[in-house]
C-alpha cells in the first residue's frame, strides 16, 4: 500500500484529548484516523455524535430531583400527560 501524508488543522486541545484517548485505548492516533477515513470512503456519509447537554435551567432541575430522590422525598407533581405539560409550561 502506497502511503501519503495528510495535513489537517485542528484545535490544540482536541488533538491532545484525542491523543490521550487513543493512548488509553492502546492505539496510535493515526490508526484511528485511518479507520475513520476508510469508513468515510466505504459508507459515503459522516456521522456526528455529540451527547446532549442539558441547559443550565434543566441541570438545576435535575440536581434538585436527585437531591429529592436521595432524601426519598415524594413528588406531589403531575402524573398525567396533560398535567405534566401544564406543570412544565409553568416553570
Amino acid at each position: 500500500m502506497e502511503k501519503t501524508v495528510l495535513n489537517i488543522k485542528t484545535d490544540k486541545k482536541v488533538k491532545e484529548e484525542a491523543q490521550k484517548t487513543a493512548k488509553e485505548l492502546g492505539l496510535p492516533l493515526g490508526t484511528i484516523i485511518n479507520a475513520y477515513l476508510r469508513e468515510l470512503a466505504r459508507e459515503k456519509r459522516v456521522l456526528f455524535s455529540v451527547p446532549p447537554v442539558p441547559n443550565l435551567r434543566l441541570q438545576t432541575l435535575l440536581k434538585q430531583i436527585r437531591r429529592d430522590v436521595k432524601k426519598r422525598k415524594k413528588s406531589a407533581g403531575p402524573f398525567t400527560y396533560e398535567e405534566a405539560i401544564a406543570h412544565l409550561n409553568k416553570l
